[in-house]
């Protein structure tokens, strides 16, 4: 049975009491008493945006939507919010106090046995080539229309096996591109329908870092010997892989390479084209919820410690507290603002490209992970997607680890088997 993890900040039910007992004119000037401000939405502003600047936390935006729904109870000039994803320009709502935003309290683990961190680097972004708007390929839209034909996968070399299955360097064709990754088949004979498939995004590594067999080890390992074909895309530029390595966040071109790389599995012999999951760690974790809003191929996702924001909040990034923001994101954030305008002033575009303003269209479940500690990205990215997915009737498993590391190390082992239990849920 899934878990719907809540971390929303609730009004205590004796406020509320107060807020509907007492009357105000529709014209009255001054907020309502629980309202320590009132505030208009403006272009491009998000109610985890507002939570963020007003409350100090992306994940207290429920208690903006619980304060004013109680106060339109009794004044008229505040909106009436029944969809948290759905706010419009020039809607009034109720900032309450911050003492009066109950904290929650974290999800504990189970304990683990400690596996050393594999470290993400971050990769310098070029600058992006102006492109109208509408036209960009970013735009979710844009990436429904086109199509990710894929091609047969090429096995270019046996590696050792693993305990269980069996290992290759493979290719396959993405954009014209030449794509490789680390293959994996399980040994024995294939289920009637063929094994399940699980699609491994990698995060951020240093392309001429990278090395295909070199990374990820355990965690791929995690899966192959569970009974999946599993295959981790190197991404273009990355390794020995063709193309330029461009930025995960102003290009589709790593999602692109890894769509095209589920077609082309789709077709390998041995593998079920009907039961294919993702995992994504990091930036892997927005290549998943991004190949989720754009096919209905990707039946379940896992992401761990996923860079799973929308761009407005993606930009207000700096604002967080204890997470540095790097010199390539503050110029990848700076070039695109000029190129297209802030979210404020361009709403439409940012949302256009935001995977969180198409929720209501995932491809299945999604389970996420991530640490309290983590210093790289904001855990607070996935608090507010598991309240986004649930406030449009998603189904969403959410494990928050007490401090930790980006790469989830001290409770890798837990992490894992709840990872495995929830591909098994929905792929076998």
């Amino acid at each position: 049975m899934t878990h719907r993890l809540r971390l929303a900040a609730i009004i205590p039910l004796a406020l509320l009491a107060v807020l509907f007992s007492v009357s105000f004119s529709a014209a009255q000037t001054s907020p309502p008493a629980a309202c320590s401000q009132t505030v208009q939405v403006q272009p491009g502003e998000t109610l985890s945006l507002l939570a963020s600047r007003h409350l100090g936390s992306f994940a207290a935006y429920p208690a903006i939507v619980q304060a004013t729904n109680a106060a339109a109870a009794v004044d008229s000039s505040y909106a009436v919010i029944d969809n948290p994803a759905l706010i419009r320009v020039g809607q009034q709502l109720c900032i309450p106090a911050t003492d009066e935003v109950v904290a929650q309290p974290t999800v504990r683990p189970l304990a683990a046995t400690p596996t050393p961190a594999v470290r993400a680097v971050i990769t310098p972004t070029a600058t992006p080539t102006p492109i109208p708007a509408a036209d960009h390929p970013l735009v979710i839209a844009n990436m429904r229309a086109r199509s990710y034909p894929g091609s047969e996968i090429v096995i270019e070399q046996t590696l050792a096996p693993g305990v269980n299955y069996r290992r290759y360097v493979a290719s396959h064709l993405s954009d014209g591109l030449k794509i490789y990754g680390l293959l994996t088949v399980p040994n024995g004979t294939p289920p009637a329908t063929g094994w399940p498939v699980i699609l491994f995004n990698h995060g951020h590594i240093t392309p001429e870092l990278y090395r295909t067999t070199e990374r990820y080890v355990a965690y791929q390992d995690g899966f192959a010997r569970n009974g999946y074909i599993t295959f981790k895309s190197d991404y273009r530029g990355h390794g020995d892989s063709e193309g330029e390595a461009r930025s995960g966040h102003a290009n589709p071109d790593y999602t692109t390479d890894v769509l095209n790389a589920l077609t082309s599995l789709q077709g390998y012999p041995g593998a079920d084209p009907e039961r294919i999951g993702m995992w994504g760690h990091s930036m892997g974790g927005s290549i998943v919820l991004r190949s989720m809003v754009v096919t209905d191929t990707v039946k379940v996702g896992v992401i761990w410690a996923g860079v799973v924001a929308s761009y407005p909040d993606l930009l207000e990034r700096s604002e967080l507290q204890g997470v540095a923001v790097p010199e390539w994101f503050a110029r990848w954030r700076d070039e695109f603002i000029a190129a297209y305008g802030t979210p404020e002033e361009k709403s439409d575009f940012w949302a256009s490209i935001s995977p969180n303003s198409y929720l209501a269209d995932l491809s299945g479940p999604i389970q996420l992970h991530h640490t309290t500690g983590d210093a790289s990205v904001p855990v607070q990215y996935s608090d507010v997607l598991a309240e986004q997915i649930e406030a449009v009737g998603g189904v969403v498993e959410y494990h928050r680890y007490t401090g930790d590391n980006h790469n989830i190390s001290a409770n890798f082992g837990v992490a894992m088997a709840r990872s495995i239990a929830f591909f098994d849920a929905y792929l076998k």
